[in-house]
């Protein structure tokens, strides 16, 4: 994505970089020409898809590109900026693209600063274990409210995740449950009533299928939908992407709910992940989930 490091119109389309809140990050001009990922506003992760034995060449090959188009004749309107974010500090791409823009920084004049950007927390899940394994690794006041809302629901009807089997025709309840909770501040505000996240949606479920990785799943208790979420499913990882709740039936607690049977679900599947993703809500450590950090690459010219 080329575009300026802010555009006229963001404030318009309410739209930001967001990042941790309170952590300082490297300051680039607005008026900035840069080079990002694309989706960066949206993503939770981001990378660079190669094979391991491959990294290093295209590292490399991405690094003279960047070179090339700052000669004369590379390009008509140079980048003055590279800013990349939603690093994973595991992911093996960040420290190849580093190696190979300081290498190149310098001969051309530029600065390479890597820096945390955000965390997304992450619960690990016990090998094996069940759901009384898991809350035992939480503190006592965790645990016990855990527990007393999740019998608090079970006595007012069945509890069960139930998984869809039709998200594109069940995409527009998720919607509605998550605009009761969240309104339109929830689902892109600059949309009269979430119109965009109703294509990004679509368009993600479309592109997944039915059996892909992206999950909808409603909780219902006494047959009763009081709470939905879309979740991605990994080898090892749950990742909790998105929610909506009914808030008439707060009292049951459909929130904490639905996380305890997505916990379930884990690990009746063997994974060992609870992914929170981008963000340090409160809630997400009371799961017991710790903060995996993501970074950012950003790479700035001297322009003369």
């Amino acid at each position: 994505m080329h575009r300026h490091e802010v555009e006229a119109e963001d404030a318009v389309r309410h739209t930001t970089m967001r990042h941790e809140q309170g952590l300082p990050l490297t300051p680039v001009p607005p008026t900035a020409k840069a080079i990002f990922f694309g989706a960066s506003y949206h993503a939770d992760y981001a990378t660079i898809l190669t094979r391991p034995g491959d990294m290093d060449r295209v590292a490399d090959a991405l690094a003279d590109h960047l070179v090339d188009a700052t000669r004369p004749g590379g390009s008509d309107d140079p980048w003055d900026a590279l800013d990349l974010r939603r690093l994973r500090c595991a992911d093996p791409i960040t420290t190849a693209l580093a190696d190979a823009l300081r290498h190149r920084a310098r001969t051309e004049g530029w600065t390479v600063t890597v820096e945390r950007e955000d965390v997304c927390p992450v619960a690990h899940l016990p090998a094996g274990g069940t759901i009384d394994d898991y809350l035992a690794t939480l503190g006592k006041k965790e645990r016990h409210e855990i527990r007393r809302k999740v019998r608090r629901a079970e006595a007012a009807g069945e509890v069960a995740l139930e998984e869809s089997r039709d998200p594109l025709g069940d995409l527009e309840a998720f919607i509605d449950l998550h605009q009761r909770r969240w309104g339109t501040e929830g689902l892109f505000p600059a949309t009269p009533g979430g119109a965009q996240s109703r294509v990004q949606f679509r368009r993600l479920f479309e592109l997944f299928g039915p059996d892909g990785a992206l999950r909808l799943s409603f909780l219902t208790v006494g047959g009763q939908r009081i709470a939905a979420a879309v979740h991605f499913e990994t080898s090892d990882a749950l990742l909790y992407y998105n929610a909506g709740v009914d808030p008439d039936a707060r009292d049951l607690s459909p929130g904490v709910v639905m996380v305890e049977r997505l916990v379930r679900r884990a690990l009746e599947s063997g994974r060992r992940r609870l992914d929170f993703l981008r963000g340090d809500e409160g809630y997400k450590y009371e799961w017991g989930a710790v903060d995996e950090p993501i970074q950012r690459l950003l790479v700035r010219r001297s322009v003369a």
